[in-house]
């Protein structure tokens, strides 16, 4: 009954940002990566693909893919690097942790407005 739960969870999260209109707003971003909140704030556990942290990451990925949404996107989380410092390591580690590439590097140096 909980695997249930579990896939109409991720089907409705998927619906959602398939719904997303183009350029993502930053709370819609912030919203996601809280759900990597205890990764991010204590260093463990790892997130893994297929956890909740790691299911939110993929719906990023999935917002982000979209030309307009990806310098959005990017401005958004280096925003939250500046504001989670010294913790900005671990936002940055969390597509890599997740099999995901976002179609840019999470860090200080990252030139968000000149992505396509």
């Amino acid at each position: 009954m909980e695997s249930h739960k579990y896939v109409i969870g991720v089907l409705l999260m998927l619906t959602w940002a398939a719904s997303v209109s183009s350029i993502t707003d930053c709370p819609t971003v912030t919203a996601l990566i809280s759900s990597c909140s205890t990764f991010i704030t204590y260093g463990s556990p790892d997130p893994f693909p297929g956890s909740p942290c790691c299911d939110a990451i993929t719906t990023l990925n999935l917002i982000a893919d979209a030309p307009d949404n990806r310098p959005s996107v990017c401005r958004c989380l280096m925003g939250l690097i500046t504001t989670y410092n010294p913790n900005a390591t671990a936002i940055a580690t969390l597509p890599g942790f997740c099999g995901i590439h976002l179609g840019f590097t999470i860090g200080p140096n990252t030139d968000c407005n000149y992505m396509t």
